[in-house]
């Protein structure tokens, strides 16, 4: 059962998410423009337009700053936290050149940066992360990076979580076994909104430290040119504005 449903949730989600969405949308439009011509290629031209939008680093520039933290973590507010958690954001399987699975590029820029937050505040750390696709445990790779590539040891490992509900859940049976209420969470700004409401809701207190946040700029002709980057931003902004309303109708993406 716990099989079947994982299945439809990872069928639901590849058909309710662009790039899949806007293309299913826009095919049937054409098939229906035999029949009603202008509302066919309209609603058709608006769902072409939508993909062409979301690769602009200026829509999704806008989408991410919308979910992330108005601002950087400081070690200052750090103050009573008792453990850094790092939450996974997957892995590459099959990478040839380490011989089998690896971390994806997300999740390369948490631990890094969740080593930065580690070495700046002295505190013990957590990674969270299963292995959705099977495979080795996303926290188990984290650990090793951590722990062999940059220096910085990890004190738990939670390994059986699939997703940020289940970070949360587990995470916090660890941290309350320790008897830790106050932790600084790091994951990308467009997915620590949802992240900090679940962690809240098992009782354990977060202080944002988000990585992939950007230095306010003046905006040039390359933010309306369109960037695959961007396109893969706004991919990961639109899937948090539907987990957090998921979330708000009682159900865990």
């Amino acid at each position: 059962m716990l099989n079947e449903l994982s299945w439809f949730k990872a069928v639901l989600k590849v058909l309710v998410l662009p790039p899949t969405s806007l293309v299913l949308v826009a095919l049937v439009a054409l098939l229906a423009s035999r029949r009603w011509p202008r509302t066919g290629r309209t609603i058709a031209a608006v769902a072409l337009l939508g993909l062409l939008a979301m690769s602009l680093p200026i829509v999704a520039g806008a989408l991410d700053a919308a979910l992330s933290p108005p601002a950087p973590f400081t070690a200052a507010a750090a103050a009573n936290a008792k453990a850094i958690v790092v939450l996974a954001g997957g892995a590459r399987r099959y990478a040839a050149e380490y011989n089998g699975d690896t971390l994806s590029a997300l999740s390369l820029e948490r631990i890094r940066y969740g080593a930065r937050v580690a070495k700046a505040t002295g505190l013990p750390v957590l990674v969270s992360g299963g292995a959705p696709q099977r495979g080795a445990a996303e926290a188990e790779l984290m650990r090793d990076a951590l722990e062999r590539e940059l220096g910085v040891p990890v004190r738990w490992v939670e390994h059986a979580s699939r997703n940020t509900h289940e970070n949360a859940v587990l995470s916090a049976a660890i941290l309350r076994g320790a008897g830790i209420r106050r932790v600084v969470l790091v994951t990308h700004g467009f997915d620590m909104r949802r992240a900090t409401a679940e962690f809240a809701s098992q009782g354990i207190e977060v202080v944002p430290a988000a990585t992939g946040l950007t230095i306010p700029h003046p905006v040039g002709w390359r933010d309306f040119v369109p960037q695959f980057e961007a396109f893969r931003l706004s991919y990961f902004a639109v899937y948090e504005i539907l987990g957090n309303a998921a979330m708000g109708w009682g159900l865990s993406p």
